[in-house]
């Protein structure tokens, strides 16, 4: 079974926004949380993830053998989020060998060139999009 790690920080919001649209179309993976804080991880596991854990190491240990990766840009660059990504985990999501999919929120000095301005719902349904699309040709 293929595994989607879905990473977020702050409140989770995002991350459990994602995992409830991976859960609802039914993708055939097994869905991990892990949440730079416990609220975070709170939420994306009562949003029906799998498995959840919280922190740097649980990120770096899940990048190794992810599928795919999806969460908020942020998770990619490092002392975003109001810091809680470091380095490490930034990393790890960038060295990942996972296909990774990512949400782009533009906040914490952070903008994306060609973004069109959707709101996060149509961002986050699009990002589930394309990850069932992409299964489908795995």
């Amino acid at each position: 079974m293929k595994k989607i790690l879905v990473i977020d920080a702050q409140g989770g919001g995002i991350g459990k926004q994602i995992v409830a649209e991976l859960v609802k179309r039914n993708i055939p993976a097994e869905i991990v949380a892990v949440g730079t804080n416990a609220t975070a991880t709170s939420q994306m596991l009562k949003a029906g993830a799998a498995h959840g854990a919280t922190g740097e190491n649980p990120v770096i240990v899940g990048c190794r053998d992810a599928d795919y990766i999806v969460g908020p840009l942020g998770i990619v660059i490092a002392d975003s989020m109001y810091g809680e990504i470091t380095p490490g985990m930034a990393s790890a999501v960038g060295q990942s060998r996972a296909k990774k999919v990512f949400i782009p929120v533009t906040n914490c000095g952070n903008t994306v060139a060609g973004i069109r301005g959707a709101n996060l719902k149509d961002y986050i349904e699009e990002a589930v999009v394309i990850l069932q699309k992409q299964f489908d040709e795995d």
